[in-house]
């Protein structure tokens, strides 16, 4: 005869308070994103799932919520899909019907995915790294889901090129070099200016799937800063990728806005209502401390804003 064991997550607890998210993170599983005529790629995915949780209600089923996660990645194993986002969606949508205590359900997803690119100037094949990021939230309302990237580039400082420009031009004037000269010269060669690595991050939220090409919004991410960077580097990519972020100073803030403008050219079929969340850290190279901006807004009133300017 089996032993019954006692239900404790259902029982009160001493300190009637709700939660907002109760679950497990660092959840791994693989998952296979279909290609037309191609072999599926596979991720090793990283999950975190959570619910909410009522103040009467002690604990959750942390085992359900495993068993609901095990139940739909397995499926998308055998399954490749065309959306990790909609395996997020599927996932929120059943851990709601699964939970009869809660109101909101929470996947999210992020992995590690390899592009493939030439060097900019030896046109050599090579690889790089750009992570995604997918997620979604289930309520009796419907389901919201997410889709974005998280990539690498280099930015150069602006003011620090303007110094140094001034610097020249200054130079130059004392060596009687005529001002029509200088200005030719200054627009030609840029400045040096004080460099880092920059980290922009994109994604999209809406009713259901965003309609985003994901290839594409990684785009949208490496040219938001001044310069893309590449996993090998000849001395000629080197020079390029050197002169081409030289030539297009940006401020942290500037990266941000690149992004919300690269956001309104390349998908213009979204609707007002997405949701866009654009950030971007600069890791500073002369500075114990690093740069941050970001912007958090509809659709909508992003393409309002690029209208008026």
């Amino acid at each position: 005869m089996s032993r019954q064991l006692p239900d404790v997550q259902s029982n009160q607890p001493d300190v009637t308070v709700g939660l907002s998210q109760v679950g497990v993170t660092g959840v791994e599983k693989l998952v296979k994103i279909a290609r037309n005529g191609d072999r599926p790629i596979v991720l090793m995915a990283d999950f975190s799932v959570f619910v909410d949780l009522p103040g009467w209600r002690k604990g959750a089923d942390m085992s359900r919520n495993m068993e609901v996660i095990n139940e739909v990645l397995e499926e998308a194993v055998e399954q490749p899909t065309y959306r990790v986002e909609d395996v997020c969606g599927d996932a929120a949508e059943r851990l709601l019907e699964r939970h009869d205590y809660t109101t909101r359900a929470e996947v999210e997803m992020e992995a590690e995915f390899m592009t493939r690119d030439r060097t900019p100037a030896s046109d050599r094949e090579t690889q790089g790294t750009v992570d995604i990021i997918a997620g979604a939230t289930a309520t009796e309302d419907g389901t919201r889901e997410t889709i974005g990237t998280r990539v690498t580039g280099m930015t150069v400082c602006p003011c620090s090129q303007g110094m140094s420009a001034a610097r020249a031009r200054e130079t130059l004037e004392e060596l009687d070099v005529d001002e029509g000269t200088i200005t030719e010269f200054l627009d030609r060669v840029p400045q040096p200016g004080h460099s880092q690595r920059g980290h922009a991050t994109i994604t999209v939220e809406s009713e259901g799937a965003p309609e985003v090409d994901l290839i594409e919004l990684i785009d949208v991410a490496r040219d938001s800063m001044s310069a893309r960077i590449y996993n090998l580097a000849k001395r000629p990519d080197e020079d390029h990728m050197t002169f081409e972020g030289h030539a297009d100073a940006k401020f942290v803030e500037d990266c941000v806005r690149a992004m919300a403008e690269g956001v309104i050219e390349r998908f213009p079929d979204l609707p007002d209502s997405a949701v866009v969340t654009m950030k971007q850290s600069n890791d500073e190279s002369i500075h114990q401390h690093n740069a941050h901006a970001e912007r958090i807004a509809e659709l909508g009133t992003l393409r309002r804003e690029f209208v008026d300017d």
